[in-house]
């Protein structure tokens, strides 16, 4: 998809695309600081003031369209950007993509209608932090809010079934994956590239390779956003299991 231009092009966003939120009281921690992204009108009014009622979130803006929404972001630089896919003109993951690029501090929860593979497997390799379905309950996007700006990769727990079911032989029996090709999963999981696995984990960056090349073979995946995609939702990577969504540290 071809990259959304420059925010200096676009129209300032209306007055009415921001709305100040619930702010944390005197001494508490800063509150989490989010963006709207939805061109439902009553979908955002009703997730702005689901989020509104938490002490711990502020709403700093709300818009219904990638281009006011990267307005935002850039003028803003929130924690979180809750981003839908369907958006006239460009997409949610369009503006996920610039967001990555040019913001990478600001962390992009996706929250859509659709749970086909693609969307997933290109969301992630754009780099977004979660993927939220609209049926998500109020606690379920909370949690999500929050695990997100912790740095706590967020996936639907539908859309991990979802994916499970895709590959019929299950996960690799235990023992499978050896404890340093654990390690390297759990970082490609976090979206770390093989140089900065190396530097986690002290190793050559050749090693690293040699290790996602023998993760890739054992799961019988043939890219990292599967093999990604493959950990999550079978909890290899992590070993946990969170109530309403699966996540990865």
């Amino acid at each position: 998809m071809a990259d959304l231009p420059d925010p200096s092009a676009w129209a300032a966003p209306d007055a009415g695309t921001a709305a100040s939120g619930a702010v944390s009281p005197p001494g508490s921690a800063a509150p989490v600081r989010v963006v709207l992204v939805d061109d439902h009108a009553l979908v955002r009014e009703g997730t702005l003031q689901l989020l509104d009622q938490e002490p711990y979130i502020e709403v700093v803006g709300q818009t219904g369209s990638a281009e006011e929404g990267l307005v935002l972001i850039e003028r803003l630089l929130p924690d979180v950007a809750l981003v839908d896919i369907n958006l006239p003109g460009r997409s949610g993951l369009d503006l996920a993509r610039v967001t990555a690029a040019r913001c990478p501090q600001v962390r992009v929860l996706v929250v859509s209608a659709y749970d086909d593979y693609a969307y997933v497997t290109e969301a992630l390799e754009i780099g977004v932090n979660g993927y939220l379905l609209k049926t998500a309950t109020a606690k379920e996007l909370l949690d999500a809010v929050r695990a997100v700006a912790d740095g706590v990769f967020v996936l639907d727990r539908a859309v991990s079934g979802y994916l499970s079911r895709r590959w019929r032989g299950g996960p690799p029996a235990p023992g499978a994956l050896t404890p340093r090709e654990a390690d390297v999963l759990a970082l490609l999981a976090k979206g770390l590239s093989n140089k900065h696995i190396a530097t986690e984990l002290s190793l050559g960056l050749r090693t690293v390779e040699g290790h996602v090349s023998s993760i890739l073979a054992k799961l019988g995946v043939s890219s990292r956003t599967e093999a990604v995609l493959y950990a999550i939702s079978h909890h290899i990577a992590t070993g946990e299991d969170h109530g309403g969504s699966a996540r990865s540290r």
